[in-house]
């Protein structure tokens, strides 16, 4: 299964498959703007340490910020999702800056970085789905359904600033360290780790708010 899973990664040359950015919007029936409404941009995009630039950030107190500001998905996962949604899948539906062909976030780590032309990212964290996501989705119960599904997105602070587009060439680099998978962090997230996985969590290079929440913990 595994062998599956990454002989995409092997077999071809990953891909930037698209940038995606968004301006302020109201969801139906609500009184806040979000930026979640991400659609596929051409040309080149400068991506700092505050993510894509020109990119809407509308709350900023869940959203953005130096250790998530740039969110990734990959086009495998986003191949499974077409076939679960029953259409084809448009870049910026689940409000992602980047499209990452041939891979699978299942596959990701804290710490694994996707290196583009001079952009570094870095993986941080997972994506935990909330009420405004399924609200854009318009199934109430789409975040619950995200979460079993156990493919979340990729959160990733920016390691060096670079441009970049659709079409550039990615290079996967996992992480040398103990491995936190993605989906790992998604079941595990708001709960009390044992020990010895706190230790292993603490010992990657993880979002700064979830190192802070372990470290509270004891």
């Amino acid at each position: 299964m595994e062998r599956k899973r990454n002989r995409g990664r092997i077999g071809n040359p990953m891909k930037i498959l698209a940038l995606c950015t968004g301006n302020p919007e109201r969801l139906p029936g609500k009184s806040y703007k979000t930026g979640i409404f991400k659609h596929a941009v051409n040309g080149a995009m400068m991506i700092d340490a505050e993510g894509l630039v020109g990119d809407a950030i509308c709350n900023r107190k869940h959203h953005g910020g130096i250790d998530q500001a740039v969110y990734v998905e990959g086009s495998l996962t986003l191949d499974w999702w077409s076939g679960e949604l029953g259409r084809p899948y448009e870049p910026g539906t689940f409000g992602e800056n980047m499209v990452i062909s041939d891979l699978d976030n299942r596959d990701v780590s804290v710490g694994d970085r996707f290196i583009s032309g001079d952009l570094i990212l870095e993986a941080t964290s997972c994506r935990i789905p909330c009420a405004t996501f399924a609200a854009r989705m318009n199934d109430p119960k789409f975040a619950k359904r995200y979460t079993a599904a156990a493919r979340p997105g990729i959160y990733c602070r920016v390691i060096k600033a670079g441009v970049a587009e659709a079409g550039m060439l990615v290079a996967h680099r996992p992480f040398s360290g103990v491995k936190v998978t993605m989906s790992e962090l998604m079941e595990t997230f708001g709960r009390r780790l044992p020990e010895p996985d706190r230790a292993r969590y603490l010992a990657a290079p993880i979002h700064y708010k979830l190192r802070a929440m372990l470290e509270s913990q004891y």
